[in-house]
């Protein structure tokens, strides 16, 4: 069989990574701090094509004029029923996600009125920004995304006087409310200018509050520290657990505080856990490639490990970006006849990119170009802009809501390990970022068998040993139905988990968790395939965490118990947990 041909859109080799032009650079560059990094070229060519095609659109324009004389109506027959009866049906129903008016104060007069009438705009607009033919589907998401962004500033739950739960907090603190808003919000400006960091962070120094699981460093080198932790039972599963976590966040989401860890909870299980630290790049590590994440981190981390603990297999285990290139070296070991994985689990993470969350929408050439200027100015992408991208993707919860609860009821939202993790924030490497994105969230490489590792393409098909996947229902970077397309890349043994929360939270998931759920099934290797909504609907949903389930996926796979590895043995430890990438600036 030939070797499949790279096309002329491929991301380019490492041999082949070149610099753009100095001038475009330079001019792109300066106008990027301008935008914040946004490319408005994108913008208004999503813009265009949408406004040129619906002028072009007769149908679609009588459609709309058809829809919002129906809402009118709806929302004028609305009104009169309020009026008459104080227990009426709603106009219309918000989306399963949006929590804005479920307050019983937004189901009294005239605030039920007020916010119907919101969500009745927001639905037409959906309907106007929709379904125009001729539209590219990449377009049509922006205009959307834009759309939704724009109403949600003008929600009613923003203002003062249209938010009932912020008038009746001024009416019992005789207006206190408002002023303690006013404080919060000038401790928050102030910190923003003078670059401090959040209100409330301080309770949460790593290696102290979090990232406090006892452990060594066993290994490190230009871009990783590994931990290996300390045995906390008498044997151990003989398949040590190597744990790649996203490098765009740091590794100790998956080590908070000791009563949500999972480094912690797999230890107590009898399992021996190594995890990678990844450095947090600078300048100096700007032309640092895919290649070199998948040479220094995945590969020289599980060097290590087996060197440890010869003889035996490594259950691996990756999360978010982590996870990806953690299937782009397994892949690579598969076709090169490496047979040290056991296990392969990924968590929250894609392999296939063709429909992923809203973060592909700030990902066209358009907007490449835009953002490979603004970080070859300085080596690496601002691990602020990285964290305002995220949080856009889900203003309401974020943004919008945040400020009301904060600067508008005065109530500061109490901090928590999770949040004092997610402002930690990273940067991203200037080749590496670009090579990611053009390679996988544009091409596809990777699913499509464009991915070259070696100069030699990889497939995700010649893995063969058994897979854990797992998707969160409220994944706004990683949707669950893009997870769950492992089933169309692989025939192996694979077992889904479907758990409640989102990217973040939905991993972290411990036993004994408030208000988690998740469904779990298992496709041997010569079942149909199921279409991911089916699977939904009837796969039985399961209250608590899904850990203890996976625990005991990773337990059966073991070959047995042994004494645990030494600590002080052909790797002698470097520092005590959680060593010193995690805490460099």
């Amino acid at each position: 069989m030939s070797a499949v041909a790279t096309p002329p859109n491929s991301a380019p080799s490492p041999s082949e990574f070149s610099p753009p032009d100095a001038l475009d650079t330079l001019v792109n560059a300066w106008r990027a701090r301008v935008t914040g990094g946004l490319s408005p070229a994108a913008g208004l060519l999503a813009w265009y094509d949408w406004a040129l095609h619906l002028a072009l659109s007769s149908g679609k324009q009588r459609t709309l004029i058809e829809k919002g004389w129906d809402k009118q109506q709806r929302f004028a027959r609305y009104i009169l029923q309020v009026a008459s009866s104080r227990d009426c049906p709603t106009c219309v129903e918000q989306l399963e996600h949006d929590r804005r008016f479920t307050a019983s104060a937004w189901q009294q007069w005239p605030f039920n009125v007020i916010h119907q009438g919101f969500l009745l705009q927001q639905e037409w607009w959906d309907n106007a920004t929709t379904g125009v033919r001729g539209v590219s589907r990449h377009h049509e998401r922006m205009v959307t995304f834009a759309g939704r962004q724009w109403l949600d500033m003008w929600s009613p739950a923003n203002f003062i006087w249209t938010n009932p739960e912020v008038l009746d907090a001024m009416a019992a603190s005789g207006g206190a409310s408002l002023w303690r808003g006013a404080m919060n919000f000038l401790e928050d400006a102030r910190r923003v200018v003078l670059d401090e960091r959040p209100a409330g962070i301080e309770g949460f120094e790593v290696g102290k509050d979090v990232a406090v699981t006892p452990g060594k460093v066993v290994f490190r080198n230009r871009l990783i520290e590994l931990i290996q932790y300390t045995p906390a039972t008498p044997d151990v599963h003989a398949e040590p657990i190597l744990i790649v976590p996203s490098w765009i966040m740091k590794y100790y989401i998956l080590d908070l505080s000791p009563h949500n860890s999972m480094v912690k909870y797999l230890v107590g299980q009898g399992h021996t856990v190594f995890i990678i630290s990844w450095k947090n790049p600078t300048e100096v590590d700007r032309d640092l490639g895919m290649e070199d994440y998948r040479r220094l981190g995945v590969m020289d981390a599980l060097d290590t490990v087996t060197t440890i603990v010869p003889g035996h297999k490594v259950q691996a285990v990756g999360y978010c970006l982590g996870g990806t290139l953690l299937t782009i070296a397994a892949a690579a070991m598969a076709r090169d006849h490496d047979d040290r994985l056991h296990s392969l689990t990924l968590l929250a993470s894609e392999t296939d990119f063709r429909e992923s969350g809203e973060i592909s929408l700030f990902i066209d050439e358009s907007q490449l170009a835009w953002l490979e200027a603004g970080m070859w100015e300085k080596g690496y992408l601002e691990g602020r802009q990285m964290a305002g991208a995220f949080q856009m993707l889900n203003s309401q919860d974020l943004i919008w809501s945040r400020r009301v609860r904060e600067y508008l009821l005065g109530e500061r939202q109490t901090f928590n390990d999770l949040m004092a993790w997610n402002a930690d924030v990273t940067r991203m490497p200037y080749r590496m970022h670009s090579e990611y994105l053009r390679s996988l969230y544009l091409n596809n490489d990777l699913a499509e068998g464009r991915y070259r590792v070696g100069e030699k393409p990889v497939a995700i098909a010649d893995i063969k040993v058994p897979m854990f996947i797992v998707g969160t229902v409220r994944d706004h970077v990683a949707p669950w139905p893009s997870v769950y397309k492992m089933h169309l890349l692989s025939d192996v043994e694979l077992t889904f988990v479907l758990t409640s929360g989102g990217h973040n939270a939905g991993v972290v998931s411990q036993p004994g968790h408030p208000r988690r759920s998740f469904q779990i099934a298992t496709r041997n290797a010569d079942d149909r395939y199921v279409d991911p909504h089916k699977w939904r609907a009837e796969t039985p949903l399961n209250e608590g965490s899904w850990w203890p389930s996976w625990q005991q996926w990773l337990a059966q796979r073991s070959t047995g118990r042994m004494a645990p590895p030494a600590m002080d043995g052909k790797h002698a430890p470097l520092d005590d947990a959680p060593g010193t990438y995690v805490v460099m600036p």
